[in-house]
């Protein structure tokens, strides 16, 4: 099971602009199910080309409600690559450029032992490849994880000025 987050970024030769606040719901899951959810749009603000920016993208959770023994679980983490729209590769932020790092957990509730997939923002991985975003390793019963993940974009120093949208998408199985 797979959710998607729309994700912005503004690359402009001016100041950077304020990020935009964002929201996202909780629904109650029924029995036996395995679920994650994400905010559904992010705007990380403006950088200029050349330079980066780095911001917390909402939070994520996973709610493991199939409560049978040894219920263990792995959120992954994978992302599209960023573009605007007229094409080419000036217009592109390929997801290689993008880092990310979990952090630790939010809040939890249930047994068992959960394991951040970057615990801090020296262990930040690249995109370019899906990643571990969080996991429980051990323990039975119903649980919930919640984390805070921070995105990192590397605008490159040949971007062009635009508004420039991507997707991120967190799994669990």
């Amino acid at each position: 099971m797979g959710a998607g987050s729309a994700v912005m970024v503004t690359v402009l030769p001016g100041v950077a602009a304020p990020v935009e606040s964002h929201a996202s719901g909780r629904v109650e899951q029924p029995s036996g199910t395995l679920s994650i959810t994400v905010p559904a749009a992010v705007n990380l603000g403006s950088a200029f080309p050349g330079s980066s920016i780095s911001r917390q993208i909402g939070e994520v959770r996973v709610s493991d409600r199939r409560g049978g023994q040894n219920a263990v679980w792995t959120a992954k983490v994978s992302a599209s690559d960023f573009t605007t729209p007229g094409g080419g590769a000036a217009r592109q932020i390929s997801r290689n450029q993008l880092s990310y790092w979990s952090g630790q957990a939010t809040s939890t509730m249930g047994p068992g032992t959960r394991v951040p997939g970057q615990a801090t923002s020296a262990q930040a991985q690249s995109l370019s490849v899906p990643r571990t975003a969080f996991a429980k390793t051990s323990g039975n019963g119903n649980n919930t994880t919640a984390w805070q993940p921070t995105l990192i974009v590397a605008v490159p120093a040949t971007a062009v000025g635009g508004t420039y949208t991507g997707t991120i998408t967190h799994s669990v199985a």
